[in-house]
C-alpha cells in the first residue's frame, strides 16, 4: 500500500441526514501507526442523491416522484416521457446526451422493477458518440447513480418508474 490508504464510510448527523465520508490516511510509517492525521470529506451539499424507492415511486432529494425521470449528477431532475420498457425509442436515448455542459460518460438505464434489456439499435445514439450504457433494474440503477454521482462522475440515470 506504499504508505497511504483509503476508507468509505457513512455517518448520520444530528438532523438525521446521513453523509457519506472518504477518510484519507495521509501518511503512515507503519501499518499499526495510529497517530498520523486523517482528512475526512463530506459529500457535495448540492449533489442529487435517491434517497429512497418504492413500488411505483423513487424520491430524489426527499422529493417524490411517480413517473419516469431523468437523473443528471449535474443536479437536475427532468420528466423522462415514457411508462413502459415497450415505449423506448432511440429518441429516447438521443434526448440523454443533449443538454446543458459536456455529454456523460456513462447513462445508467433503470428498466423498472425488474432487469429487462432494449433492443441495441435504439442504443445506437448513445453508442455512436462513445457513451458507455448499462441496463439494471431501477432500483440498482438508483443506488449506481447515488455512487457514481458521489464520486464526480458524469452519470446519467433513466429510470422507468412503472405504476
Amino acid at each position: 500500500m506504499d504508505g497511504y490508504g483509503q476508507a468509505h464510510a457513512k455517518i448520520a448527523t444530528s438532523s438525521g441526514k446521513t453523509h457519506n465520508l472518504t477518510t484519507v490516511l495521509l501518511r503512515t510509517s507503519s501499518p499499526t501507526d495510529a497517530t498520523d492525521p486523517m482528512k475526512l470529506h463530506a459529500d457535495k451539499p448540492d449533489q442529487l442523491s435517491v434517497t429512497a424507492h418504492g413500488d411505483g415511486w423513487i424520491a430524489v432529494n426527499g422529493e417524490r416522484y411517480s413517473s419516469s425521470v431523468v437523473l443528471l449528477a449535474s443536479g437536475t431532475v427532468r420528466p423522462w416521457g415514457v411508462a413502459r420498457l415497450d415505449e423506448l425509442t432511440a429518441e429516447h436515448f438521443s434526448e440523454l446526451i443533449g443538454g446543458d455542459g459536456p455529454p456523460p460518460e456513462l447513462v445508467l438505464l433503470g428498466s423498472g422493477t425488474r432487469l429487462r434489456f432494449v433492443a441495441p439499435a435504439l442504443l445506437r445514439p448513445l453508442i455512436e458518440q462513445r457513451i458507455g450504457v448499462e441496463t439494471m433494474d431501477t432500483p440498482a440503477a438508483c443506488r449506481t447513480f447515488n455512487i457514481l454521482a458521489g464520486e464526480g462522475r458524469r452519470v446519467v440515470a433513466a429510470l422507468l418508474i412503472e405504476a
